[in-house]
């Protein structure tokens, strides 16, 4: 028994043993926990309690050239309530008056709110929702009703702002005025320029402290910020606002009537190089346009017969040709190796001048001059490009700049037909904006600016930074080369390829382009394009225009296609900022104008063997209309055509003979 008895006893001290050291490694850990891993814990649960949480400062705004709006940051105020943190008294005795007040304000009934907020305060409902994107001016005045004028401790309102970003001008110019996204790994996504200007227009960030509640939701601690954010500086652009109108219009007009795949545009003031216009139209699958990508500064491209300005400047610079060389077209068709080069003009041109073949573009001609001075030394002909800055970047603020693409002597693509392809603009790739820049450098005597979208960043009043004139290439070729090639565009216009858009009351200069378009992917395809500036005389605007895959059965030269959207780019800026003093009236021009332009372009579009009504015409259209459609036309007088020797609707052949009264 006494055996038994010892056994038990033992049993009893092992196991108030066990739970002695259990109870001592409690305490153990208890200490650990309170004094040496206290602080880790205290910050584990106030992570999941609290948070510092981000404040976007508001962006800056963006500005056209003359102030006008282009993009802004909109405050936007959600409003949220906490009526537990309210009085008892204070809610009984102000509950009908703040409900009423949200009545009015939002267009429930009243019973609806008094409902409603007492049942979140019955059931402890701590983030009510009251409100969501409310201006600033309604946010103000729903920050002054019952209960709510009390501020955050007393009267339970919770106010959250965030920003939105608006573009007045709606879809125009949105790919150039682009957009800068942050995704939540903190990556940058920048396009146009608010990409490219996002550090001044951003701002610097603020934090509050908020508290974790219910249902997962935060609340802030306090209504005033623990760091208050900066807003980001004002941005002013080289964009007016009239001018993009202009084009962007124009540019969709022609695209809607030709059905065009995608398009760009660009206007730039000749002599500083701000890039005062820009539209980049691409078509959905329903056939509406919007600004997809912009073409004009991020896709390098075949440019055609735009090129034969660079491939003309660079053999008058080497002084192996000039303008009143004879070359012979033989009939439209000339053979190099295995693969032909044609002339638009069935027949060719025969034996003719240079600066004829510029005027005509033909392809055979620049074809057999440039082959014929380069072949023994093509690296001559492509150092010249390059001399002129032709296959280097322009830099510009925008991301995205396509690359110039120049095969070269000994390149693994180079074959015995580059050379005489890269004469009219093929096997050679350049972006629209780079093409206007040389273009613009002739017109400026041979000095090419950089092309630029900002004038200057601001903070209020004060100026952060100014972007003056940038010179690329201060002569890409002799001043007496660029006159000369300034006299052989206006030739272009005058009773050229684009002689259709010449008008009398102007003068314009460029060069018309016509070219397959990824030929080696999709036959039958092109590219229109018309690049120049006006006035001829003075340029105050360089403007390139290109339209791709337009339908070849509505039309696809770039005479047709893309030189009447610059006519009408030219005409209405023109009416719209009357460049010389005899522009009085500048709304009644441009009415004429329109007048005169829209009727001129109906007719040719509308007539190819029946002869057209001209009356009423100035003479320039109405000769360039007849002589389009191979008549031979004799004038008598000036001025408008009074009357015409054969009648309107008469069906007429190549060669006939009409003759047209100017009064």
């Amino acid at each position: 028994m006494a055996v038994k008895e010892k056994h038990i006893l033992n049993r009893l001290y092992l196991v108030a043993a066990c739970l002695f050291l259990f109870a001592g490694l409690i305490g153990f850990k208890l200490f650990s926990i309170q004094f040496v891993q206290g602080e880790y814990y205290r910050s584990q649960r106030d992570q999941k309690t609290f948070k510092n949480d981000i404040i976007p400062a508001n962006k800056g705004n963006l500005y056209d050239a003359n102030h006008n709006l282009l993009a802004t940051s909109v405050p936007k105020y959600e409003i949220r309530f906490d009526p537990v943190t309210v009085r008892h008294s204070l809610f009984q005795k102000e509950i009908g008056a703040l409900s009423k007040a949200l009545s009015k304000e939002f267009g429930k009934p009243v019973s609806y709110y008094n409902n409603v907020l007492r049942e979140a305060r019955a059931q402890k409902n701590r983030y009510f929702l009251i409100a969501r994107n409310l201006g600033y001016t309604q946010y103000m005045r729903v920050r002054q009703f019952p209960i709510f004028n009390k501020g955050a401790y007393k009267g339970g309102l919770i106010v959250e702002q965030h920003t939105i970003r608006e573009l007045p001008m709606g879809k125009i110019a949105e790919r150039t005025i682009g957009y800068e996204r942050r995704d939540t790994a903190g990556y940058y996504t920048r396009v146009g320029l608010e990409g490219a200007y996002g550090p001044f227009l951003r701002g610097k960030e603020g934090r509050c402290l908020k508290q974790k509640i219910a249902q997962g939701q935060w609340k802030p601690i306090s209504d005033v910020n623990e760091v208050e954010p900066k807003d980001g500086y004002d941005v002013i652009s080289t964009i007016d606002v009239n001018m993009q109108d202009i084009v962007h219009h124009a540019l969709l007009a022609q695209m809607e009537k030709f059905k065009a795949e995608y398009g760009t545009a660009v206007v730039m003031d000749t002599k500083s190089g701000e890039v005062r216009a820009i539209s980049n139209l691409g078509r959905t699958k329903r056939g509406k346009y919007y600004e997809k990508l912009n073409y004009a500064v991020g896709e390098s491209q075949e440019p055609g017969s735009t090129f034969k300005l660079m491939a003309m400047v660079a053999a008058l610079e080497d002084k192996v040709i000039d303008t009143s060389d004879v070359v012979d077209t033989e009939n439209g068709r000339v053979k190099f190796f295995d693969r032909t080069v044609y002339d638009s003009h069935w027949g060719g041109y025969g034996k003719i001048s240079m600066g004829k073949a510029f005027e005509v573009s033909s392809n055979t001609a620049f074809a057999k001059m440039v082959y014929s001075h380069y072949k023994a030394k093509p690296k001559q002909f492509l150092n010249r490009l390059y001399n002129m800055g032709l296959n280097k970047r322009l830099g510009v603020e925008i991301k995205g700049e396509g690359k110039p693409v120049f095969r070269y002597p000994g390149d693994k693509e180079w074959y015995g037909t580059t050379l005489p392809w890269m004469a009219f603009g093929y096997g050679v790739q350049i972006t629209p904006l780079q093409t206007l820049a040389f273009y613009n450098a002739i017109a400026n005597d041979g000095e090419m600016v950089k092309p630029r979208f900002i004038k200057e960043i601001k903070e209020y009043d004060n100026i952060i930074k100014k972007y003056d004139k940038e010179v690329l290439n201060s002569s890409v070729c002799s001043k007496q080369t660029a006159r000369t090639m300034k006299d052989l565009m206006k030739k272009v216009v005058r009773r050229g390829t684009a002689k259709n858009i010449y008008d009398e009351n102007f003068s314009m200069a460029g060069k018309t382009g016509t070219c397959q378009y990824r030929y080696w992917e999709e036959p039958g395809q092109y590219t229109a394009s018309f690049v120049g500036y006006f006035p001829a005389e003075n340029p105050e605007y360089s403007c390139i225009v290109v339209i791709n895959k337009p339908d070849p059965k509505i039309g696809y030269y770039g005479n047709v296609v893309a030189a009447p959207v610059f006519k009408q780019i030219a005409h209405k800026i023109y009416s719209d900022n009357p460049i010389v003093d005899k522009v009085h009236t500048q709304v009644a021009i441009h009415q004429d104008v329109e007048k005169q332009f829209g009727r001129y372009y109906k007719t040719i579009q509308q007539h190819k063997t029946i002869l057209p009504d001209v009356t009423g015409l100035p003479a320039m259209d109405a000769i360039s209309i007849l002589e389009n459609m191979g008549l031979r036309v004799v004038v008598q007088g000036t001025g408008k055509v009074k009357e015409q020797s054969v009648a309107p609707g008469r069906k007429i052949a190549p060669n006939d003979i009409i003759t047209i009264k100017l009064s």
